[in-house]
């Protein structure tokens, strides 16, 4: 696993995960103390591949924590891993969220086919099958600059075109 692997992970699940502890600590500095813990038991962890489902095994970690925690300072007693298993935040989106998520990944495929081909080309290199700017120069005959330059240009474009549909349906 990469350091930007746990970067993402702890962009996307890091309040979220913060936001729980806080509810089961009733203590918002335990819980971003806990919340740390999690990442650095994750660092200290170094699963090879990338994790198949990240927030459920954050949650793993954070309530393996919680559970800890709690027999340490003795403050709850009838606390168990059951317990605290079964108050995480289900992990299946509503249907109407996965419709929201099909319709926009659909979109951003439409976008990404009509990009010009190097900025296709090196939005997928980077972003899908995440490669440098200096893997994809080397690959493709380019200079790195040339490369972030296609990169800019084809983010900006996904971006602008998502930000249309978007508010087409709003």
């Amino acid at each position: 696993m990469r350091e930007s692997d746990i970067r993402r992970y702890y962009d996307l699940h890091g309040k979220e995960l913060e936001n729980f502890l806080t509810r089961k600590l009733n203590c918002s500095q335990t819980a971003a103390d806990l919340t740390q813990d999690v990442f650095l038991k994750l660092v200290s962890a170094r699963p090879e591949e990338p994790l198949q489902n990240p927030r459920a095994y954050l949650y793993r970690i954070a309530s393996n924590l919680l559970v800890d925690h709690f027999r340490k300072t003795g403050s709850r007693d009838t606390v168990s891993e059951k317990s605290v298993l079964e108050s995480l935040p289900d992990e299946e989106p509503d249907p109407e969220r996965t419709i929201l998520a099909q319709k926009s990944v659909e979109q951003l495929r439409n976008v990404i086919r009509q990009l010009p081909q190097r900025q296709r080309e090196v939005l997928i290199l980077h972003k899908f099958e995440e490669m440098t700017y200096a893997e994809i120069a080397d690959r493709l005959g380019l200079s790195k600059n040339t490369v972030m330059v296609h990169m800019m240009r084809a983010l900006s474009t996904c971006r602008t075109y998502l930000r249309e549909e978007n508010s087409k349906d709003g």
